[in-house]
């Protein structure tokens, strides 16, 4: 790796200064500083006293860092610093690399097989990364599964095996042996002095860039939260997971000094599965967005401009789960919000399997699988015939593997996918791409909300209107669409 490789894509060298000797949260994910002279490398937001400019050099990413030999700072802790949304979202070849390494279904795949996937061969993907990110694939992953281990040996009591595990590596000595190359120590020693205690539950710092408007978030969350398997109240959101007779559970709120973070409470039985559910509310919440570069793109509108500058943190809430927000989004077509949710929990009540006993209070049901609804009649909770029809189809394909989830798809491949269902038209598929993958750029375009609030005239746009107006939105439409559906509840912007 030549330097120009590891500083091409970085902000320019002032800005870097300036944001790095200003502490600005805003740039945080989006570069690292390395420092020669201790051979450690920071967040822009350390509190550590600033170096000389003359012992610094950037970095775009903590995997480029690290591969220079620089080990993580263990006071700003770069394991905890979002990740560069810009990287990551959209149907670029990279982002959906990036996708397809962070999936649980590429857990410990080849570099090969992760490049089949996407219809390339190891050397392009190799080529690819090199040249954008300045780093190989394995690298990438390798420094993942590393500051992901670091934060559950510094924040959690977890036994150091069961951290190896939960990190993505199959033994306990090859763990050790890599992070103590990255980090010149050995786990144990992170260990001396735990902050938690064995026993209670799981407590994670979940960052983002700010601003971040998580009261917005939870009351789009609140209106549509299943009774029996979520919980949402005005600061917290909670949730149930299975399998039933393992359920663990969790919750998440504002992280309570203020800082750019949540907190996440989390009981986990499966300890492998710790890092999937972390991508999972990240998803969810949309941690890794980048508020500045959406408001860059809408500031001109004269609709969603005012709109972005009343709600500069308005994010883009997802799904815990795609089966799941695909039979709500089935539910809710042509139907309001309250209407789909009272079909929901009928459902729910009649079909999801109940948890006993409850892992928390008034949380004791799980979603149905797609096996449970792929046969059932679904017209005696009050769905008509033809969405009843519907719902089935959808868990059969499911249940078949003939449709699925997978975050690395383009949002044109998604789409094609879904509406080849019975039932499913682009509305529904795009609602999916939204809620279920965080696809930044999806855009139901039928929605009679949006074509009325898109107006700048008073009249109710067409759809191919509105289509052609979101033009200018690209690659953000979907916070458009979180912005302009915020409209219809909150007023006209000033």
């Amino acid at each position: 790796m030549t330097p120009d490789q590891a500083t091409r894509h970085l902000p320019d060298t002032a800005i870097c200064e300036a944001a790095r000797l200003s502490r600005d949260a805003r740039f945080d994910g989006l570069f690292f500083t390395a420092v020669t002279s201790t051979g450690i490398y920071c967040r822009p937001v350390c509190p550590a006293p600033a170096p000389k400019p003359s012992n610094v050099v950037y970095f775009a990413n903590a995997a480029a860092a690290q591969a220079a030999g620089f080990r993580p700072c263990l006071r700003c802790r770069p394991e905890l610093s979002p990740a560069d949304g810009a990287w990551r979202r959209g149907d670029t070849l990279l982002a959906r690399a990036l996708k397809l390494l962070e999936s649980d279904a590429m857990h410990g795949a080849s570099l090969d097989a992760l490049s089949a996937q996407l219809s390339l061969s190891s050397r392009q993907l190799r080529r690819l990364f090199v040249e954008r990110l300045g780093v190989s694939p394995i690298e990438v992953r390798t420094t993942q599964r590393l500051l992901f281990a670091k934060q559950l040996l510094t924040e959690t009591a977890m036994p150091i095996t069961e951290v190896a595990l939960a990190s993505g590596f199959g033994s306990l000595r090859r763990f050790n042996a890599a992070f103590a190359h990255a980090n010149h120590i050995q786990p144990r020693e992170l260990r001396r002095h735990p902050r938690a205690v064995a026993g209670e539950p799981l407590v994670l710092r979940l960052a983002y860039r700010p601003p971040y408007d998580l009261d917005a978030l939870l009351q789009f969350l609140a209106t549509r939260a299943l009774p029996g398997i979520e919980k949402v109240d005005d600061t917290s959101y909670a949730r149930v997971f299975g399998p039933a007779d393992r359920p663990g559970w969790l919750r998440v709120s504002a992280w309570p000094d203020g800082s750019a973070a949540l907190r996440l409470e989390l009981h986990c039985p499966d300890t492998a599965r710790l890092q999937d559910i972390v991508i999972r509310l990240r998803r969810l919440f949309d941690l890794d967005a980048d508020p500045a570069m959406v408001a860059a793109t809408f500031e001109d509108d004269p609709v969603l401009g005012p709109a972005v500058r009343r709600r500069p943190g308005l994010r883009l809430p997802g799904g815990w789960d795609g089966f799941e927000i695909a039979v709500r989004a089935i539910l809710g077509q042509q139907v309001s919000v309250a209407a789909a949710r009272t079909l929901a929990t009928r459902l729910v009540d009649r079909y999801g399997q109940r948890i006993e006993p409850s892992p928390l209070p008034g949380l004791d049901r799980l979603f149905p699988e797609p096996a449970v609804l792929a046969d059932v009649d679904l017209r005696d909770i009050g769905l008509t015939t033809g969405r009843a029809a519907t719902i089935n189809t959808v868990a059969a394909a499911v249940r078949d593997g003939r449709v699925d989830f997978r975050t690395d798809r383009t949002l044109d491949e998604l789409v094609a996918l879904w509406t080849a269902l019975p039932g499913i038209g682009d509305w529904t598929a795009q609602y999916l791409a939204m809620r279920a993958l965080g696809h930044p750029d999806a855009f139901p375009a039928a929605d009679l909300i949006l074509r009325r609030a898109a107006s700048t005239t008073g009249e109710e746009l067409s759809t191919r209107a509105l289509t052609l107006r979101a033009q200018a939105w690209r690659p953000w439409r979907a916070y458009a669409v979180m912005h302009l559906w915020r409209l219809s509840t909150d007023g006209p912007a000033p």
